[in-house]
């Protein structure tokens, strides 16, 4: 800008330069005109002002000899006077332009000087706007030529600023819509490159941003399903749906995936979006509802096929075999009971697993919840010839329901005993461990694989199918129990090893 305005002056000062010097020229050439008149006028005056003097003295002098003197006195009269005021005209003149042009180029300046900034200002303002900063205004003065240019420039900053805010925050929604989808988005470019990838994408395979930035979507190292996935989105470039499993660390997930091609202005191709859900948790529920369907049906099966058969080899004679008609008669009585207790357990069951189900908290002796259930259960202890052995450290009371506890601990009882030889141990423990009372329940049963105790408080799971079927038992007690332990806030462990025993651990809270 300042060589802008330095250009501008040398012009100026070139244009005052060439007027003042055409009109000094023509002052000069007027100049002698001018003067040769008024020479010629005085001469014609002192001409006459020196015949009225000859006149007026009576000097004796002859016409002719007056003649001849006012002739002699004009060469001499002129060439003096002519020169000499024609010297002064020249240096007046000079000075006179010489302030005229210094007047002119101040002038000039100070108006060069007022443009420039205010030109510079706009300029300064355009690259700020132009460089992303749309706070940067113009100044804006009513004195200057440029006021109209500040104002166009102030109300494009303006808007530029309000659309970058709406554009901001239409950034934001979307970003924040993204990471809270619930489900894992990736958008993958033309060449392969990920553009834009969600929390959802990242907590699923277990990586962070730095991992996913910039990098070609094939280098991640995901699911070999998804993969091809992606390809027949990419090669198809249409939308596609598919449910697939994934691997990932080692646990297999199921996904709904949805895959569609993302088209720009123009139908320009810009690359494809994949979004994930997760249905593993519906898939496990439909398997366990199915397992369930069939557990019951299987169950509900033998108890009905052993009376229905009975019954009609009683129908058709046994009946007159007092022997036999008593044995088919106990052994109906007996799949009855179990056809009843499983039809309890279902309804037991089914009411604990309804939402709002509480238990009648308050403070409970644990060891009086223990020594019940042994009580209770030691029939079937009898029955196998098992001792059972209670350790105590001290009194200790928790939040609880008395009955829903004994509940517990009968059926692990239960559990234990039926899945141990006779002649075998049962020791019990009651003690605290921080918050919680505890009740361990050890055998010296069968014990239970490593892979198999995630799966022991599923509905109808069994160890050990034919042992538990013989027992009486309808496989649910375990499941009753996990629900009735979490109902009051507690927890369930379990230690096994096939072979040697089970241990079970019920933490219940403590009375405060």
């Amino acid at each position: 800008m300042n060589t802008l305005k330095v250009r501008l002056l040398i012009a100026f000062a070139c244009l005052y330069a060439a007027i003042l010097a055409g009109l000094g020229f023509v002052l000069g050439q007027l100049f002698p005109v001018y003067m040769e008149n008024t020479v010629r006028s005085n001469l014609q005056e002192a001409q006459q002002h020196l015949s009225d003097y000859f006149t007026s003295e009576k000097i004796p002098i002859t016409d002719k000899q007056q003649q001849e003197l006012v002739k002699q006195l004009p060469d001499s009269f002129l060439s003096n006077d002519l020169i000499t005021t024609r010297w002064h005209f020249w240096l007046i003149l000079v000075i006179v332009l010489f302030i005229a042009f210094v007047l002119l180029m101040f002038t000039t300046n100070r108006l060069l000087k007022k443009l420039s900034l205010s030109v510079e200002h706009v300029t300064q303002t355009a690259l700020e706007l132009a460089q992303g900063n749309y706070r940067a205004r113009a100044y804006e003065s009513s004195d200057v030529a440029t006021t109209a240019l500040s104002k166009s420039i102030n109300v494009l900053a303006r808007n530029l600023q309000d659309m970058t805010m709406i554009r901001e925050i239409e950034q934001e929604r979307l970003k924040t819509l993204i990471n809270n989808m619930g489900s894992a988005l990736i958008m993958i470019g033309r060449e392969g490159e990920i553009s834009v990838v969600n929390d959802g994408f990242l907590k699923l395979f277990n990586k962070n941003h730095d991992d996913v930035k910039k990098h070609v979507f094939r280098e991640l190292g995901v699911d070999e399903n998804l993969e091809e996935f992606v390809d027949h989105v990419f090669m198809t470039e249409t939308p596609y749906r598919k449910q697939i499993e994934i691997t990932v660390h080692q646990q297999i997930k199921h996904m709904e995936v949805y895959g569609a091609p993302v088209i720009g202005a123009h139908g320009h191709w810009l690359g494809v979006v994949i979004v994930m859900h997760d249905i593993t948790e519906l898939k496990n529920l439909e398997q366990v509802r199915k397992d369930f369907v069939a557990n019951v049906s299987h169950e509900l099966r033998t108890p009905i096929t052993s009376i229905k058969g009975f019954s009609e080899t009683l129908l058709d004679g046994a009946y007159q075999d007092e022997e036999t008609l008593l044995s088919f008669l106990e052994i109906m009585y007996k799949e009855s009971n179990r056809l009843q207790m499983l039809v309890q357990d279902l309804l037991e069951l089914s009411k604990i697993e309804k939402e709002g189900f509480k238990v009648d908290v308050a403070p409970t002796s644990f060891n009086a919840v223990v020594k019940s259930a042994m009580e209770m259960a030691h029939i079937q202890i009898e029955e196998k010839n098992m001792d059972v052995h209670l350790e105590e450290e001290g009194e200790v009371r928790v939040l609880g329901d008395a009955n829903r506890l004994t509940q517990i601990i009968v059926n692990l009882l239960a559990n234990a005993v039926s899945y141990s030889k006779p002649d075998k141990r049962i020791d019990l423990k009651v003690l605290t461990h921080g918050e919680y009372g505890v009740v361990e329940i050890a055998d010296q049963g069968i014990g239970i694989k490593q892979a198999e105790i995630p799966r022991i408080f599923e509905r109808f799971y069994r160890v050990d199918r034919a042992r538990s079927r013989n027992s009486g038992g309808t496989g649910l007690g375990l499941a009753i129990v996990k629900h009735l332990v979490e109902a009051h806030n507690g927890r369930i462990i379990v230690k096994s090893e096939e072979g040697v025993g089970t241990t079970m651990r019920i933490y219940i809270p403590l009375a405060s």
